[in-house]
């Protein structure tokens, strides 16, 4: 068993162990269409093809990078949180709508320029600091140029957020792999 009560840290070592294993398996598995309901993000649901769809996303970036700043959603929406990820994509990269979809915005939001897009299912992502290939009313194609990344943001180049709805914030490096399937051991 896992469970070692006399030696704290033999838990903790196996406890990561396993994380890891789960996370690596997770993250290395082909994607797994479903035609049932599949949970997305925070209880709600999504049906039929969806899930076949989502686990066809891409890395903006073409290519896994470093996610310099993970996703810390808010305990409530109108919280401090980190609403998305930072990738450590290069200044100057070509960013790529990771699903296909339709380009929403185009422009500046404050000092940065920002491009989204509405996806599927009604996720909308959203890349900045970035310099647009792309305008509002455009339809893109998974992999297609949209961007490349313009100084302006730290601790990662590339700010990469997903949503539902206008604040219902989900992890972006989620729809990279299909639902989660336990099997027996």
């Amino acid at each position: 068993p896992m469970t070692n009560y006399r030696n704290p840290s033999y838990n903790l070592r196996n406890h990561a162990l396993a994380m890891v294993i789960v996370l690596a398996t997770l993250l290395s598995a082909p994607p797994i269409a479903v035609a049932s309901e599949v949970d997305l993000h925070d209880g709600a649901s999504v049906t039929s093809g969806s899930a076949a769809v989502r686990s066809k996303w891409q890395w903006p970036t073409l290519t896994p990078v470093a996610v310099n700043r993970a996703f810390d959603p808010p305990a409530l929406p109108w919280l401090s949180g980190h609403r998305g990820v930072d990738l450590g994509a290069p200044m100057g990269s070509t960013i790529a709508a990771p699903a296909d979809g339709t380009v929403v915005f185009s422009g500046m939001v404050v000092s940065r320029q920002t491009v989204s897009i509405m996806h599927e299912g009604g996720l909308r992502s959203t890349y900045e600091p970035v310099i647009p290939l792309v305008e509002s009313g455009d339809v893109v194609v998974a992999g297609q140029p949209i961007a490349t990344v313009e100084p302006g943001h730290s601790p990662g180049a590339l700010h990469w957020g997903a949503r539902y709805g206008p604040d219902e914030y989900v992890n972006p490096l989620r729809m990279l792999v299909g639902p989660s399937v336990l099997k027996p051991w």
